[in-house]
């Protein structure tokens, strides 16, 4: 009998482990998702904005591979029962568990962001901050990360008649190399983004952010990229998990307690081989994705799992539909001062975008991409 295999979660590492796992014929693969069409996460900046970006329903995207599609919430996983409890339909059971349910805006991380600010994680999200923005006037974006940075450019330049302001708890663009930082500052000055470093947001109110020293930042909107957080399912199953309720895993991606289940994509806690934590990205999502395919096939035909090897190449920012800057950095993550800027680093940001798409039809592009790479 065919061992089923249950992928939770129809984000860019879910739907490339399903397709993949369901190649080998002693699997029956079935894929769970709360919605039935593709979030298209990296490029919500854009929709917020009101650019066209064309929405991808799971369906097409699974494109006649055998893997059974169920749209319903996970709302429970019973470990002991091989069960997983959904919202509507009856409970799934399962040989073994792929766990890629992804994470989410963390609202709750001050007082006032879940009822005043407005996140980027969905099409819902940025379709509701769009309408809000018509209202004109100032947007503060909350986040120095490459969310914020792609958000606050995004809106600066697509929307002039918005005064745009970024907040970051540290320095602008500190991850970056130094030419990096340069050029991230000279676009935020050409685009007349305002910049308040090492400001720490205490509260969002209806009529702005209270910083933590005390200040308040009028504005008319505030976008919320900073924080995550994912859901409770694997806590509450009683999965090993980490601080942020993240599901644990060893070097083959397989839960630390529980060796039926694995986790890939923003919902695991996963380290490379030096021991260093992987940041959520689909830099990590998608090799991870093709490398629980191959250990998940291995084991069930009785061959060893090698383990996960990883290396970063690149961070890609988009500043705008004609800027970008692709910086590069070491295996560990950490910037090189070599970095691409302007019209062919857009170019570039938007090659990587397509080819993460791309790959959820044909997940065998996994291995091209150039923003990270796995191998065992």
């Amino acid at each position: 009998m065919a061992a089923h295999i249950v992928v939770l979660g129809a984000g860019y590492a879910g739907v490339v482990a399903a397709k993949m796992i369901a190649k080998d014929p002693s699997t029956r693969v079935t894929l769970v998702n709360a919605a039935d069409r593709f979030a298209e996460r990296v490029r919500m900046h854009q929709v917020a904005v009101g650019q066209r970006v064309r929405e991808r329903s799971i369906a097409e995207l699974l494109a006649g591979a055998p893997v059974e599609f169920v749209v319903d919430r996970v709302v429970s996983i019973d470990p002991d029962r091989h069960e997983v409890g959904l919202t509507d339909g009856a409970p799934i059971p399962y040989d073994t568990l792929v766990y890629a349910l992804g994470s989410s805006a963390d609202e709750d991380a001050v007082p006032g962001a879940a009822q005043h600010a407005y996140p980027l994680a969905g099409r819902d999200d940025a379709t509701r901050l769009r309408a809000k923005l018509d209202e004109g006037g100032c947007v503060t974006v909350v986040g120095g990360g490459l969310t914020g940075i792609e958000a606050a450019s995004e809106l600066a330049e697509s929307r002039p008649e918005l005064k745009v302001r970024l907040v970051t708890g540290g320095a602008l663009g500190a991850a970056l190399s130094e030419r990096g930082r340069q050029h991230l500052r000279r676009v935020f000055a050409r685009l007349g983004v305002e910049v308040q470093e090492q400001a720490r947001v205490a509260e969002v109110r209806a009529d702005g952010v209270q910083l933590s020293d005390g200040r308040h930042l009028p504005a008319d909107t505030v976008v919320w990229t900073t924080g995550f957080r994912v859901p409770d399912v694997a806590r509450t199953a009683g999965f090993a998990v980490d601080e942020h309720g993240r599901m644990v895993v060893d070097r083959t991606l397989r839960s630390v307690s529980h060796p039926d289940v694995y986790a890939i994509g923003d919902a695991a806690a996963a380290q490379r081989q030096d021991g260093q934590e992987l940041r959520m990205a689909c830099a990590t999502g998608l090799p991870a994705a093709a490398h629980v395919a191959r250990t998940v096939t291995d084991r069930l035909a009785g061959r060893t799992p090698r383990t996960l090897r990883f290396r970063y190449v690149n961070q890609c920012i988009s500043l705008g539909r004609r800027d970008a800057l692709v910086q590069y950095v070491r295996a560990d993550d950490s910037p090189r001062e070599l970095v691409l800027t302007g019209r062919f680093a857009a170019l570039y940001k938007e090659f990587i975008v397509r080819g993460a798409l791309a790959a959820q039809r044909h997940p065998a592009l996994v291995k091209l991409t150039p923003r990270g790479s796995e191998s065992a």
